[in-house]
């Protein structure tokens, strides 16, 4: 193997586990809603997983650049088939029975008062095998968007101004995924309003919006890093062949 081959596999290796652990944590802990004004003191509600998608997306952004279209979809197809496996095996864990210690040790919280467990594991647990439905279907919606208008906006500036389509393909694809991952989880699987789902859609995606462009200077040190460990002429020769959607 070429040093060019090693470095080029070992960086899809490195943005690729990123992007995978990040979105698999972005799933599990999506299933807590938390108030924005309660926690930072600004007006709004979140799901708990919309705090690291912007490492998600910036990191697609990144693989788009490097790997293309081709890299991009083929690392989400198999992030879409680890969190599938991911909440079966998390709801397998909901069927086993509680060990009758455990839930004696537990039977109440910190403060004395009545707490169980079991209710709560399976509660929080279960809600988020709703949201896995709904969290697939945006995910892949999202990260097909994403790689297309990537590619389109790079076609259409000759490679040039990098923030254009890292940020244009971020608000556009996150515009969709916003909408449907809580309509699909929340709305049909679930017992919210439409309203419910158009004001936390809203302003989750509101909240992408100003993060990807406040993010835009985490891409070009990204980009100059990763130029400096390729050097400047494999760099440009990858980035050609993501252009030409080229396999890793």
């Amino acid at each position: 193997m070429t040093p060019f081959a090693r470095k080029k596999q070992q960086l899809y290796l490195v943005l690729s586990g990123i992007f995978i652990v990040n979105a698999l944590l972005a799933e599990i802990i999506g299933v807590k809603i938390f108030s924005v004004e309660k926690t930072f003191g600004l007006s709004g509600d979140l799901t708990a997983g919309v705090l690291i998608w912007p490492v998600v997306f910036i990191t697609t952004d990144i693989i788009n650049e490097y790997f293309g279209k081709e890299g991009v979809l083929r690392i989400s197809y198999l992030t879409v088939g680890l969190i599938a496996y991911a909440f079966v095996v998390i709801y397998g864990s909901t069927k086993l029975v509680p060990a009758d210690f455990w839930l004696d040790i537990n039977k109440t919280d910190a403060q004395g008062r009545p707490f169980n467990i079991e209710f709560a594991y399976q509660s929080i647990f279960r809600q988020g095998l709703g949201i896995i439905i709904g969290s697939i279907t945006a995910f892949l919606i999202g990260q097909v968007l994403d790689a297309s208008v990537f590619q389109f906006l790079r076609r259409r500036t000759s490679n040039r101004f990098i923030w254009l389509r890292a940020t244009g393909s971020t608000l556009i694809s996150q515009l969709v995924d916003s909408f449907v991952v809580l309509f699909v989880a929340f709305y049909l699987f679930g017992n919210w309003s439409f309203d419910q789902v158009l004001h936390v859609a809203g302003f989750n995606y509101g909240y992408k919006f100003a993060v990807a462009i406040l993010l835009t200077p985490v891409l070009y040190l990204a980009h100059y890093l990763i130029d400096r460990y390729l050097g400047q002429e494999d760099s440009v020769e990858l980035q050609q062949e993501a252009t030409a959607d080229v396999s890793v």
